[in-house]
């Protein structure tokens, strides 16, 4: 009676996992297919853009840093300033800003070399050292490795227009390089991390704030304490989306999707970087990161379907295989960019991973972050 038991408890283990698995497959894939028909709807900004300032904190010579920021360069907008930082003076970034400036003659580009650091976070403090240097009111912050189009600028800055927008973000794709782990790596943003995202938006939620861009006004970043807050969080991004959230103003998710470099080209490092993503994950959202298993496809069905083979498992993998699958190629027109048809042979071992690093993330804190050990629960208190 009790080996019987217990084979009914597996068979109902299986059948449950292969259902979560395909639930989530097939609803992460309506959110993607609504943020694409929403995005189509979005109607061109009523107003002329605002002046506006970018900030863009800088730390060594990263891949196609030129490319990326050049792409800032080219912007169809009238009047905006680019701020560049560095903690370094003999930082190899810098050599690259000078070649935009001979470039781009035309642009107001700002350099600020300052080591003074004011907290745990070194990013935070480029930015505050920064700040000094922004000439406008309308603030945009991306990170180093993003590559924007031409009418990024103008784009992301329009629902500022709206007293009641604290900030406006981004979501990203990747852009990899040669490597296989740098592949991997494009698929843990486009196939896991942004369609969550969009799944989460779908249903309301606007918990989220990406270091790909962050825009908004001055008066909302001096509203909560500006830059100074943030000295000592992990998450900066997501902090401060969050203190505008609790002062009463909107975040916002664009309809604009940027690039991001995946530059990975060993196992150890994307492993260290995609660790360092899932628990600070982890330390935003506890409950809800308990629950990300269900969200790594592959293995949940096969699982499924050696704990309860059957037509029902069956059913379940064949649906939520395919529904993964459409995900994947969904996630690839977003990007615009050329792949090859094989990378679909990549998900099962993607998904893999990703289970692998989720269950890494639940056994500790421990981050790496250019050339820092950090605990991620460091800004789990934050103001």
């Amino acid at each position: 009676m009790s080996s019987n038991w217990l084979v009914d408890t597996l068979h109902a283990l299986g059948i449950a996992l292969a259902f979560a698995a395909t639930g989530y497959a097939c609803v992460a894939l309506w959110a993607v297919m609504k943020g694409l028909r929403k995005a189509r709807q979005v109607p061109p900004p009523a107003s002329p853009p605002q002046p506006a300032s970018v900030l863009k904190p800088l730390h060594g010579a990263e891949p196609r840093l030129y490319e990326n920021l050049r792409s800032f360069c080219l912007q169809a907008h009238p009047h905006y300033q680019l701020v560049f930082g560095v903690r370094d003076p003999d930082d190899p970034a810098i050599a690259v800003v000078e070649r935009l400036r001979q470039e781009f003659p035309q642009h107001a580009i700002a350099l600020a070399i300052d080591p003074r650091v004011h907290g745990a976070n070194f990013k935070v403090s480029n930015l505050m050292n920064m700040l000094p240097h922004a000439q406008h009111d309308l603030l945009v912050l991306a990170d180093a490795d993003i590559y924007v189009e031409p009418d990024y600028l103008a784009r992301v800055t329009a629902p500022l227009a709206d007293a009641g927008t604290g900030i406006v973000t981004c979501l990203y794709y990747g852009i990899p390089g040669r490597s296989l782990w740098s592949r991997l790596g494009r698929l843990f943003i486009d196939d896991w991390f942004a369609p969550s995202v969009k799944l989460s938006n779908a249903f309301g939620s606007t918990r989220f704030a990406f270091g790909s861009t962050i825009a908004l006004r001055r008066d909302a970043l001096e509203a909560i304490g500006s830059f100074e807050a943030l000295r000592d969080t992990l998450a900066d991004d997501f902090w401060l989306g969050e203190l505008t959230r609790r002062a009463g103003l909107r975040t916002v998710l664009s309809d604009v999707v940027v690039g991001t470099e995946v530059s990975e080209s060993h196992l150890k490092d994307l492993w260290s970087h995609e660790l360092r993503w899932l628990r600070t994950i982890r330390s935003i959202a506890p409950a809800g990161f308990g629950m990300t298993f269900v969200c790594f496809t592959s293995p949940l069905l096969l699982l499924g379907l050696l704990l309860a083979p059957g037509p029902i498992s069956v059913t379940f993998g064949l649906l939520g295989g395919a529904a993964r699958v459409l995900l994947h190629f969904l996630q690839r027109r977003i990007s615009h960019q050329a792949f090859a048809w094989h990378e679909v042979l990549l998900i099962p071992l993607r998904d893999a991973l990703l289970l692998m690093e989720w269950a890494a993330a639940l056994a500790g804190w421990q981050v790496k972050w250019r050339g820092q050990v950090l605990h991620a629960r460091g800004d789990g208190s934050a103001p």
